[in-house]
């Protein structure tokens, strides 16, 4: 007669199978992360993830342009306070705005002046910083004058370590506020073509390639 039935059996194989893989988890780096973010965040729409992106910050140098009166053209660095000095109106907020926004603000200020109701708002300089680890080639920070999604990040700090990413759980690790978040993206899915989508970093973004899992 056996010792343990069936079902003892498959229970203590369950329990060794637990412990087993408690001793092969992920590194310490990702497991602190997620202590800190909490739960799993969903991905919030692409559209909405760039025009975030494109908010207006300090440092950025911007050309104004008013094609109905040239004379107010101008061409300036946003101040450390945030703000811009134009022509007859004085100091304007500028950073935390989208370059369309502010358009429409400057619109108004000076709907008196203008016989052209049209303003036009160009960043002519930016730079978004982002730091990328884990089984990168290159990792470290990485510095954009545009726009960027986690795989051209990912690409930027020399393409992942094919014989060990894990490119199915990549995290990007974001401050919002107070709080740490971490969304995970599918980057095999996007490099396969099965997700067109792509997630777009905001300043300062981490982005943690981890390590595949393997039994063996």
């Amino acid at each position: 007669m056996n010792k343990y039935s069936d079902s003892k059996v498959l229970q203590i194989l369950a329990v060794v199978k637990r412990r087993f893989v408690s001793l092969t988890m992920p590194s310490l780096a990702l497991i602190a992360a997620g202590m800190l973010a909490g739960c799993e965040t969903p991905i919030p729409p692409a559209a909405a993830l760039k025009e975030q992106v494109m908010n207006l910050r300090e440092g950025d140098a911007l050309k104004i342009s008013f094609p109905g009166s040239p004379t107010l053209d101008t061409t300036q660095q946003i101040r450390r306070d945030g703000k811009i000095t134009m022509q007859l109106v004085g100091e304007v907020d500028a950073a935390g705005m989208t370059p369309s926004a502010l358009e429409k603000k400057l619109m108004d200020l000076y709907a008196p002046q203008l016989s052209s109701k049209e303003v036009v708002v160009e960043v002519i300089s930016s730079s978004l910083t982002i730091y990328v680890t884990g089984m990168v080639q290159h990792p470290g920070k990485t510095l954009s004058d545009h726009p960027i999604s986690a795989l051209e990040a990912v690409m930027e700090a020399g393409g992942p370590d094919y014989t060990k990413a894990d490119l199915k759980d990549v995290v990007v690790i974001r401050r919002e506020g107070n709080i740490m978040k971490n969304y995970k993206v599918n980057l095999k899915a996007v490099l396969q073509g099965k997700k067109n989508e792509p997630f777009y970093l905001k300043p300062d973004d981490i982005v943690y390639v981890p390590e595949r899992f393997s039994m063996f």
